[in-house]
């Protein structure tokens, strides 16, 4: 499994604002309910969940002191969270990104009093991809130290048995 690419990123973001778009444009917008906020609290409460956990798991990977080691199996499971999560929040990036540039060229009322929830869900959606992608740069292991730059007195660069 590799890192996450930019430019899937990149296609599915643009494809859902191009469905939000035909979406919002077709549909009669004057009928539609107004934008709940629930989805973007949401998104935004997986941003900081997830940004405290690469914060975390970092410090327990460089085993920085006071913190606990940390469990192999923990760090493949936050791997797979933090790809889906980068997938989910580029499509949710991509349709709130559609619906704003919609709702701006809208002149209605409720387009109007749309404006700030597409707006938040976009913030926090471009939130949770930026979390997301850094949880997964945490959960990486560091670089080990060729044997030249090892310290004389480390127990590892002595020859003999171990």
């Amino acid at each position: 499994m590799g890192p996450t690419r930019a430019s899937t990123l990149l296609v599915a973001g643009l494809g859902a604002a191009a469905l939000a778009w035909l979406l919002i444009s077709t549909l009669y917008y004057d009928y539609l309910p107004e934008l709940p906020w629930l989805p973007v609290v949401t998104l935004a409460a997986l941003a900081v969940l997830e940004a405290y956990a690469a914060a975390n798991t970092r410090a327990r990977i460089e085993r920085r002191p006071g913190r606990d080691p940390v469990n192999p199996l923990l760090v493949a499971r936050f791997v797979v969270l933090a790809k889906a999560s980068a997938l989910a929040g580029a499509i949710f990036a991509g349709f709130y990104a559609g619906l704003t540039g919609w709702l701006f060229v809208e002149r209605t009322d409720a387009a109007m009093g749309d404006r700030p929830v597409a707006g938040a869900g976009l913030l926090a959606a471009l939130a949770l991809v930026a979390a997301a992608l850094w949880l997964e740069r945490s959960c990486r292991v560091p670089e080990q130290e060729d044997d030249e730059d090892r310290e004389p007195g480390n127990r590892e660069g002595r020859p003999g048995p171990r």
